[in-house]
């Protein structure tokens, strides 16, 4: 059921967690599957109802670096300054786990991946939760949907996903549209494990240390698993291919008023001679794809399209988040 996040409603979702249930929590990047961290049976719900690998770690979501202290063995001076620059945001940091603590959140690894979201609706949960008793203090939430597939960004999408059983704030539509940054502080220096909406170039910028990404192969050979950073992933339905728009736009000339079941999302203009293809503006800047990319895709299969050519984002910094999702969309293919 979608429930209003009024008093009554935030302390109804609080409840919940409390008594080891798992509800949709909206986060300013996507919709979460949301249960309290420290209860072990609870988290595997999340595992279960998503069908997600056991051995996948979460993220667990907390209220600031205060509360991040609990969860972590320690914390290097870097990432500290990284969570005063971009926490609250959309900015998960992997550190070593303090022993005990959040076991099948972090799936047994020795690193645990937090972050502090900044979406109002998720701030009142997790505030409500440390004044509790007893306190729920971290909350575990991967994206409500089934592993694997297009990430919720509204209430509806939560409740078409995962039934209309599951307790969902409504928050409203995420402002930033894909799931955070992953960087793990837990090498001596920035490893960039998942682009996001905070770029390589501002962590570089906050921390003054140089960043790696999953290119760097020496790095990458023994990087902590991490969510979303599987090759496949972020898949709807339909299939999905990655095209310039120059070969969109001639696909479409040969296919003529026979093409069908297909939908075309390009930044560039391309005209189809089919009343059956559809095609969709691509937003000019990556923020504003961001923000629409899931509903978009989410859409698409709605319609019930088979095929979907998107134009691929430019090779920048500022795209590497959704260019990144849409890798992995069409991996899935």
């Amino acid at each position: 059921m979608i429930v209003h996040p009024n008093e009554a409603g935030l302390v109804q979702a609080l409840h919940a967690l409390q008594q080891g249930q798992v509800i949709g929590l909206p986060t300013e990047t996507v919709y979460g599957l949301a249960a309290d961290a420290e209860q072990d049976a609870a988290v595997a719900q999340i595992y279960a109802r998503k069908g997600r690998p056991r051995n996948h770690p979460l993220i667990v979501h907390v209220h600031d670096a205060q509360v991040a202290q609990h969860f972590a063995a320690e914390l290097p001076d870097f990432a500290r300054v990284l969570m005063q620059a971009f926490w609250p945001g959309p900015l998960t940091l992997i550190v070593p786990r303090r022993a005990g603590v959040a076991e099948a959140a972090a799936a047994g690894h020795a690193t645990v991946g937090l972050r502090s979201p900044s979406h109002p609706v998720a701030r009142r949960v997790l505030q409500l939760g440390l004044a509790a008793e007893p306190p729920v203090r971290g909350i575990a939430a991967p994206s409500a949907n089934r592993f694997g597939r297009v990430s919720p960004t509204r209430a509806s999408h939560v409740q078409e996903e995962l039934g209309a059983d599951l307790l969902v704030l409504d928050g409203g539509d995420c402002d930033v549209g894909i799931e955070s940054t992953i960087v793990d502080c837990s090498r001596g220096r920035p490893v960039v494990l998942r682009p996001g909406h905070i770029t390589a170039e501002q962590i570089a910028q906050a921390t003054g240390l140089p960043v790696a990404g999953l290119e760097d192969e020496e790095q990458a050979a023994d990087v902590p698993q991490a969510p979303g950073t599987l090759t496949a992933h972020y898949a709807p339905q339909a299939k999905v291919r990655l095209m310039d728009a120059e070969a969109i736009q001639t696909a479409l000339h040969v296919l003529g008023a026979q093409g069908r079941d297909l939908a075309v999302y390009a930044r560039t203009p391309v005209r189809s001679a089919s009343p059956q293809v559809t095609v969709q503006r691509m937003p000019a800047t990556s923020q504003a794809t961001a923000q629409e990319l899931f509903r978009v895709l989410r859409d698409f299969d709605a319609q019930g399209v088979k095929l979907i050519w998107v134009e691929t984002p430019p090779p920048t910094a500022e795209w590497d988040g959704v260019r990144d999702r849409l890798a992995r969309a069409a991996a899935s293919a």
